[in-house]
């Protein structure tokens, strides 16, 4: 097989040893080859537009500019970019959010090597991977009531432990207005408390520290 038939990879994460470990995974395949390496979501649009990578392997927490930019962005780029993310979250409202950016697989970083090699295969070849774990979640939130920009706003003024208060004052709304918010966060959120409320987001992925 010669380099032009191998499947070609950017990867972009901003961990270097993480990217190490992405490059000898790819480096032994004979049908892969890895052209190039990106830090941040502004990189990665970059190198996409220069490489032209067939598949690009996305962390989505990273500083600069978010892989949820990064993949809108290359998507308007190239309407039939594969996306493969690569994340430690598996939170259903951050997948969500990603695949409706254009993201084609979404992949945890605790995965087996065979499963981000399969993965790689099927994106390329125009499939979809979801682990079943992630599926499910999205599947049983699906039907649930999302949060509204105002309530997520709230609760990440919440998670930096800012009183009702000072979350009033910094959004221009009354102190009872900012407590009716919660107080609907909490339903959705089926929580009791500020505490449960921030932990359950977190780790479903509808806000990040």
């Amino acid at each position: 097989m010669t380099a032009a038939d191998r499947i070609r990879i950017l990867t972009v994460d901003d961990h270097a040893v993480f990217r190490d470990g992405i490059a000898a995974i790819i480096a032994p395949q004979p049908d892969m080859l890895l052209v190039g390496e990106a830090t941040n979501g502004a990189e990665a649009v970059d190198s996409f537009r220069n490489l032209r990578p067939d598949v690009v392997l996305m962390d989505l927490q990273m500083p600069v500019r978010s892989g949820i930019q990064a993949i809108t962005e290359i998507r308007a780029l190239a309407p039939s970019a594969r996306i493969v993310v690569l994340t430690t979250y598996d939170g259903d409202v951050q997948a969500v959010r990603a695949l409706k950016a254009g993201a084609c697989g979404y992949l945890l970083k605790s995965s087996l090597r065979k499963e981000l090699l399969d993965t790689i295969r099927i994106v390329h070849g125009g499939g979809r991977y979801v682990p079943a774990g992630v599926a499910q979640q999205i599947a049983i939130h699906a039907a649930e009531e999302p949060l509204t920009s105002r309530e997520i706003s709230i609760l990440e003024l919440v998670a930096a432990g800012k009183p009702n208060k000072v979350i009033a004052w910094e959004l221009s709304l009354s102190e009872d207005t900012v407590k009716a918010h919660l107080r609907s966060v909490y339903s959705k959120l089926d929580v009791n408390d500020r505490t449960q409320a921030v932990t359950t987001a977190l780790r479903r992925g509808i806000i990040a520290l």
